[in-house]
């Protein structure tokens, strides 16, 4: 018995390192990626300032 939990409590932290890992890599690469969703829209290119 202690020596499947040798070889299973490491494989278990590994995964769960692993998916924490491509979680917050997903994160950031969504939020990279997604356009602004709040605040003022962007002026358009030729809109002079006044």
């Amino acid at each position: 018995m202690g020596f499947v939990m040798v070889i299973s409590l490491p494989l278990i932290l590994f995964i769960l390192i692993l998916a924490l890992a491509c979680y917050l890599l997903g994160r950031a690469k969504g939020r990279r990626q997604q356009p602004q969703q709040y605040g003022p829209p962007a002026p358009p290119p030729q809109a002079q300032p006044r």
